[in-house]
Formats: structure tokens, C-alpha cells, sequence
């Protein structure tokens, strides 16, 4: 499959679909595997580093994701 011959997304089978994500995630992964993380990924995790220091924010396992996951499913 090529860029000229994808057809439009809604008309493409899932196999297709699927041959597009994969083609697209090898492309991205083989060029970014040394690529430094953007500045805002660190001031992220700074800013969870300090919430949960200063008990304002905390972890879950997890199991407890998959449980309010299911929950909110339900």
C-alpha cells in the first residue's frame, strides 16, 4: 500500500486499516528511537512529582484502573 493508493479511511477493510497503522507506527517509531522527549513531557512529570509529594494528587495500581475502568463500562 502506498500514500497515492490509500483509499478514504471509512471505505478501507479493518485488515486495511490495520496494514496503515502498522505502516505508520514502524515509520514513526524507526525515526523518533533516539529522539529526546519534548519539554513539556518533563515539566509534566514534575508537576505529578510535586502534586503527589505535596499530597494533592496520588498513584493507583493497576488493578484499580482496570476496576474503575469495568465500573464506568458497566
Amino acid at each position: 500500500m502506498t500514500v497515492q493508493t490509500i483509499p478514504d479511511i471509512d471505505k478501507m477493510t479493518a485488515a486495511q486499516q490495520v496494514e496503515l497503522m502498522e505502516a505508520l507506527w514502524k515509520s514513526m517509531s524507526e525515526r523518533n528511537v533516539n529522539a529526546e522527549p519534548p519539554d513539556w513531557h518533563r515539566e509534566y512529570l514534575a508537576d505529578r512529582q510535586r502534586a503527589v509529594a505535596n499530597g494533592e494528587d496520588s498513584f493507583i495500581t493497576l488493578d484499580e484502573l482496570e476496576d474503575d475502568l469495568r465500573s464506568e463500562l458497566e
